[in-house]
């Protein structure tokens, strides 16, 4: 089959673009041909994929996206290919991979009454409806059972278009089956930052620091009594720009225990010689890491708010604040795990977790849905 992929841009550290990169692999790999469409993409470029480069602009992204909008259809209609798969809602598609959250939920939980009057607020509310609307035909791949539940109070009737599919965890985070294999990533990491054997590193990894929640991290660390602070040190891997959590950090008075490392092509390392995952996000639809932490022996805390939170709590991995979110109740979870005796159960049970459940067969299982629902297709239309 003829498919195309469009996302607004490419970089090879985001979550969403790394599920772009499996679903497309899954597909060049069965065959099909594809063309993306995108308005920017940073990193190597797939062999045998075409890439088309949408040059539009605007001064507001919501007149971005609907250029980039408007510009897609044009090009679709000359190629007219046989699928139209989008990482991105928008009208238009054939097939939605639900990789952010739902818009209206957000909108509803985290904003005041008069965003609902904006103009940014109309445009993603319509482009949500063109994907999950009552006149819509597009099916959804969703990644959590937090995104169905929201997406069918808010969209009625959408439901027979949802497609559940499990995690694509890459098995590079799996912990080795050689037991000191941790303690030589650990003592590699201490010696490579010059951390004392009794440092505790916490993790955070993600791009897009203010939905990641690095705030509410800072703040937790800040807020550990001074003989456990002083302990912690702090490291963000992730693509985005620091200088707004850098300050904070300052003025908390943890800036000399913060490294903001950028993106990483070496995350594995840390996910084995780190001794916690922190990732209290304000909204995540899936939240890989928190199972990358947990295949990986690395507990985790993490807020309710996250699509896979609900995996930490199933395999015991670690700890998940619940909503409404409380920074007070981050601190004491923080300063829990870092001085309790459970962290090697929660090590153990992540491990456990990783051998017994289905959390890598995302690529396959998205593929099979897409290939099924655009043969149906074919099929009513011949």
């Amino acid at each position: 089959m003829t498919l195309a992929f469009l996302i607004y841009s490419y970089f090879p550290y985001g979550g969403q673009q790394r599920d772009f990169m499996r679903v497309l692999g899954e597909c060049l790999q069965r065959g099909h041909q594809i063309t993306v469409y995108t308005m920017k993409w940073q990193g190597e470029r797939p062999e045998g994929v075409n890439i088309v480069i949408v040059p539009v602009s605007a001064w507001t992204r919501h007149r971005l996206y609907q250029r980039f909008t408007a510009a897609v259809a044009t090009l679709l209609e000359q190629q007219a290919p046989d699928g139209v798969i989008g990482f991105i809602k928008m009208p238009g598609l054939d097939v939605y991979y639900a990789a952010d959250p739902c818009f209206a939920e957000r909108a509803l939980q985290d904003r005041g009454f008069y965003y609902r009057f904006t103009p940014r607020y109309r445009h993603f509310r319509a482009y949500e409806e063109a994907v999950f609307g009552a006149s819509s035909h597009t099916h959804a791949l969703l990644l959590s059972p937090l995104q169905h539940e929201q997406f069918i109070r808010h969209y009625p009737g959408c439901e027979p278009r949802l497609h559940g599919i499990p995690p694509g965890i890459a098995r590079d985070r799996q912990a080795p089956v050689d037991a000191g294999f941790r303690e030589s990533a650990r003592e590699g990491l201490r010696k490579e930052f010059g951390l004392g054997e009794h440092d505790l590193v916490v993790l955070q990894i993600g791009s897009g620091f203010v939905v990641k929640g690095v705030d509410r991290s800072l703040r937790a660390i800040a807020a550990l009594p001074a003989a456990v602070r002083e302990r912690v040190r702090y490291f963000i891997v992730g693509q985005d720009k620091p200088v707004r959590f850098e300050r904070l950090a300052a003025q908390l008075g943890i800036a000399a225990q913060c490294t903001f490392l950028g993106g990483r092509d070496d995350v594995p390392r840390f996910l084995f010689g780190s001794d916690l995952l922190l990732h209290p996000a304000y909204s995540e639809s899936a939240g890989y890491v928190l199972l990358e932490a947990t295949i990986a022996g690395l507990p985790v805390l993490t807020t309710d708010t996250c699509g896979y939170a609900f995996h930490i709590s199933r395999a015991g991995s670690g700890e998940v604040c619940a909503s409404p979110f409380r920074q007070e109740d981050l601190n004491a979870c923080l300063l829990h795990m870092l001085t309790s005796e459970e962290r090697d159960s929660w090590r153990r049970n992540g491990i456990q977790y990783g051998q017994n459940e289905d959390l890598y067969s995302m690529p396959e299982t998205a593929v099979d849905i897409i290939e099924s629902l655009l043969a149906s297709r074919v099929r009513r239309s011949a």
